[in-house]
Parts: structure tokens; C-alpha cells; sequence
């Protein structure tokens, strides 16, 4: 197709006002005038011819290098592609009409294969919708990536062009997640406060002054708004992992090149070191009623104390499995009797039930490795045999209104157990005691701290929690009894031989 460049002015004759065009003798200047392009381009589909023309080139090169530029993006489709022809003419045209800067040449060949649009610039909010649509990951996965784009992401970044994002914007975003907990915190101060000065002054029912006032001091909490959730280094570091998948994506369908995302360098985001609840801690705890850390791992006494308040409880071996065999909630209230072997002391973790939102639904284990058969000491198949025979007496109370899920802990019809049941449970029972508090979750770590203590070494316990790695075993999981420890420092010193310790020793005993 024809392509050239042209010099014009726009110079009028001063009698007729016309223009004097080529006819202008101030052209014979090559500093008079400017340049001028025009390419012929594909026909539209009604058939009417079309062509990029562009003006206002201030030298002839500046103008040849453009129509240079117009050709090259013509010669990306093969002739033999009239649809791909049609688009590529479609863009020139808009460029065009819009004045807009020519697109790069690779990353229009990028689009044309993926077949996405060459018409504007996907924004990365775009990108990220459209990345979330296709995920194929667990509910409670794609609920994680949904909720950081929509809470974190969209609102920061997604005005801006895709192919443009850099570590400066990411650097720039997560700057102000940080700076923002300072407000929030702030925030949540003057709640706690509000919601201090909305109670009465004395027990019993209030004066009519006073309920005015609480009135009054309720009706601005009810301006207030939520408690929030402050954005600590672990929350950014999974928004960083949510963006850096989705740009990933971006990079496989040839929208970019290059991923901002894992150039950041953000604060470690460690998951917090369990701690045992030795007795000084306990003593602390206490008097301040502050936890040393956030995961806090129960003794085999303290372990022992809360079975014994448990016993008796529909629930009973369901703590007793997850604080001794390491099951996660989700992995208890799923599990099924057809994957217990009670004779021969093994359970395989198939399923597990969690929740999206409240709604519970089934779902396949965490990972791959969590689907691993784990044996069961006698102590758990004899709670579970105990279980089973509860379990078959309701049903036969039940009769035909059982309702037949396989499950081995279920509501007293047969029906799936909520695994907000199982939590809310074990707090109602270690209510009833004088045991410093843990999650139901952290029956897992008492879990490997048993094992640990019991004689078993990081493998053993990766394969009991079933863990994908070790180093995770190792930096989060397990916490060292101090009976454990104090046995194994003895063992180390015994292993240096020292001969004053046996001329001592024989001085000794002479003296005596």
C-alpha cells in the first residue's frame, strides 16, 4: 500500500485569503513549513477506502521515521490474515483520529497473538477481574486473592495502565498500606473509648440523665465506624504474593514483559514463633493477661488437664486426635470412617470441610501431601472406638432422620458438624478451666511438640502434619520441651572428656 511524506504550510495569499500551498515561496526553505504523512491502509468492511495521515513534523527524518513506524505495524499480520490486517488498520485509524502516540511494535505483535484487544490499554484493574475469573484454586484461595483486590489493590493501582506499572507504583502503594495503620489504629482507639463511655456509670438500670446521655454517647457510636484490621508485614506480603501471581498471568498471555511485583522488597512477613506455656509465663500472663506470643503451645500437663475437663464430651476424641495426631480442624470435622483403619491404627486425612463465608462445603485437602496416611496410637483408636459406639446409639435413636454422611464427627442426626462447632466447643471447655489460653489450631503445634518430646525428630513430625517441607516443620511448628532440651544440653556436655574433672573427682574422694 502507498506511503509518503510532504512538506506544506499553511501560508494564505493576502488579496484571496486562499492558501498558497506548494505555491508558497517561502517553501524553497526547508526551515518553512512541516511535515506531513499518509499511508493507505486496509479498506474499512463497507469497503471506503481509509489512510493514517499525520501532521506537524517539524524535519523531513522525524516524519520518515514514523511512516517508518506505521509500516512496520502493518507488516506484523501475514497476508494471508485478513482479520488480524483489519485490526491492525482498525488501531492506526484510531491512533489517528485520537492524536495518540503510535503503539510499540513488539507489544502489538504480543497482543495480536493473544488475541487481545489492540484498541486502548487494559488498566490493571482490568487485568486483575479478569485474572480472578479464570482462577480454578480452593474457595477460601480465590475468596484470599478476591478480597486484596477489591479491599487493597483496585483501589491503589487499578486506574493505572497495565503495560506501565512499575516498582515505583508498588513501592508507592504499599507505603501508604503501612502509613495507613497508624490512622487505623487511631481508629480503633476512639471506639474502644466510645464504646467505654456507653455504659452506665453503676450497676443496675439508669437514672433518666444518664440514659439520655448513653443515648446520646450510643447514637456517635453508631456514626463511628467498624473496628479494622490493621495491614501488618505477613497481610502485605500476601498482597504482594496475590499481584505477583496475577502479573504472572499477564506475562503468559504477552500483555507485559516484566513483573514489579517481585521487585519489591517488603518487610519480613515470618509467621510468629510458637512458645511453650511454661510456668514463669504463666505467672505472667496472669497478672498482665498478656499472651508472649500470638501461638502459644500447652505442655503435656497443661494438654492433659483440658482432656480430662473434655472427657465425656461428643467431642472428646476429636481433641484428642488433633492434639496428638496433628489434624486441622477442617480435617477432623471432614474426616471419614471409611479412611479409619482402627484395627490397624491408621487414619488418611481425605477431605475436609471449611467454610466460605459461614457456609460450610466439602473440599479436597490443603495439599497433596495432606492426603498422606498417619498412624494411631492406641490411646486414639480407643477414644474412636468409644466415639463410634456414641455415634451408632444416636443413630439408632434417630432411626429414619438420620442422615448417613459417613462422617465421624457429626451433629447428633448424622449431619455435617460446622467447624465453628468444633471451635467454639473446645473454648466452652477450656473455659471451664484454669489453663492459660490456645486456639484449637494450636492443638496442632501441641501436636508436634508431643512428638518432639516423645523421641521423634523433624521428619517424623513433617510426616505427621504432613507438611510440603521441613524448614516450615522446623521454624514454626515445633517448640522444644524444656525436659526435652535440659536431657539433650546434659547429653552434649557428657560428651567432652575432662581430665580435670576426674582429678576433682578423685580429690573428692580422698577428702572424704
Amino acid at each position: 500500500m502507498k506511503g509518503s511524506t510532504h512538506r506544506r504550510c499553511y501560508c494564505r495569499d493576502a488579496n484571496t485569503g486562499k492558501p498558497l500551498g506548494k505555491k508558497c515561496p517561502k517553501l524553497s526553505s526547508r526551515k518553512h513549513g512541516s511535515y506531513s504523512v499518509r499511508q493507505e491502509l486496509s479498506p474499512r468492511e463497507d469497503g471506503t477506502r481509509r489512510a493514517f495521515n499525520r501532521a506537524g513534523y517539524e524535519s523531513l527524518k522525524a516524519a520518515q521515521a514514523d511512516l517508518d513506524h506505521v509500516r512496520a505495524l502493518l507488516g506484523i499480520p501475514a497476508a494471508d490474515d485478513p482479520e488480524s490486517i483489519a485490526s491492525i488498520a482498525a488501531l492506526l485509524e484510531q491512533v489517528a483520529d485520537e492524536k495518540a502516540p503510535l503503539p510499540d511494535v513488539e507489544e502489538t505483535r504480543r497482543r495480536l497473538r493473544a488475541g487481545t484487544s489492540l484498541l486502548g490499554s487494559i488498566t490493571v484493574g482490568e487485568w486483575l477481574d479478569r485474572w480472578l475469573a479464570s482462577k480454578k484454586t480452593r474457595k477460601t484461595t480465590t475468596n484470599g486473592y478476591a478480597s486484596h483486590i477489591r479491599v487493597h489493590l483496585r483501589p491503589r493501582i487499578g486506574h493505572l495502565r497495565l503495560d506501565r506499572l512499575n516498582v515505583a507504583h508498588l513501592v508507592e502503594m504499599f507505603d501508604a498500606l503501612a502509613d495507613a495503620n497508624e490512622e487505623i489504629e487511631s481508629h480503633n482507639l476512639a471506639r474502644r473509648e466510645q464504646i467505654a463511655r456507653c455504659k452506665p456509670s453503676k450497676a443496675g438500670r439508669p437514672v433518666a440523665a444518664e440514659r439520655a446521655l448513653l443515648a446520646a454517647e450510643r447514637a456517635k457510636l453508631a456514626a463511628m465506624g467498624p473496628f479494622r484490621k490493621p495491614t501488618g508485614p505477613a497481610t502485605r506480603q500476601s498482597i504482594r504474593r496475590t499481584l505477583r501471581a496475577a502479573l504472572n498471568g499477564a506475562i503468559r498471555q504477552q500483555l507485559i514483559t516484566f513483573n514489579p511485583a517481585s521487585h519489591v522488597e517488603l518487610e519480613s512477613g515470618k509467621r510468629p514463633k510458637p512458645l511453650l506455656w511454661t510456668d514463669a509465663r504463666v505467672e505472667r500472663w496472669r497478672l498482665t493477661g498478656e499472651k508472649p506470643s500470638p501461638v502459644m503451645v500447652w505442655t503435656p500437663a497443661q494438654f492433659g488437664a483440658f482432656l480430662d475437663e473434655a472427657e465425656g464430651d461428643r467431642l472428646y476424641a476429636l481433641f484428642h486426635l488433633s492434639g496428638t495426631r496433628g489434624l486441622r480442624r477442617g480435617e477432623c470435622v471432614g474426616q471419614e470412617w471409611s479412611d479409619v483403619d482402627l484395627d490397624g491404627g491408621q487414619i488418611t486425612p481425605s477431605k475436609e470441610i471449611v467454610v466460605d463465608g459461614w457456609d460450610p462445603y466439602e473440599s479436597a485437602p490443603k495439599t497433596d501431601g495432606s492426603a498422606s496416611t498417619i498412624a494411631l496410637d492406641s490411646l486414639n483408636v480407643a477414644a474412636l472406638r468409644e466415639h463410634r459406639a456414641r455415634q451408632l446409639k444416636e443413630r439408632k435413636k434417630w432411626g429414619k432422620a438420620w442422615q448417613d454422611t459417613g462422617k465421624v464427627f457429626t451433629q447428633e442426626n448424622g449431619a455435617w458438624l460446622h467447624p465453628e462447632t468444633a471451635s467454639e466447643t473446645f473454648r466452652q471447655i477450656l473455659a471451664r478451666t484454669d489453663l492459660p489460653p490456645i486456639t484449637l489450631r494450636d492443638l496442632r503445634h501441641v501436636s508436634a511438640t508431643l512428638t518432639h518430646g516423645g523421641g521423634g525428630d523433624l521428619h517424623t513430625i513433617k510426616e505427621t502434619l504432613r507438611h510440603s517441607t521441613i524448614t516450615l516443620t522446623s521454624d514454626t511448628y515445633t517448640s522444644l520441651l524444656p525436659e526435652v532440651d535440659q536431657a539433650a544440653a546434659e547429653a552434649a556436655a557428657q560428651l567432652v572428656p575432662r581430665a580435670r574433672s576426674a582429678k576433682a573427682s578423685e580429690t573428692n574422694q580422698v577428702t572424704s
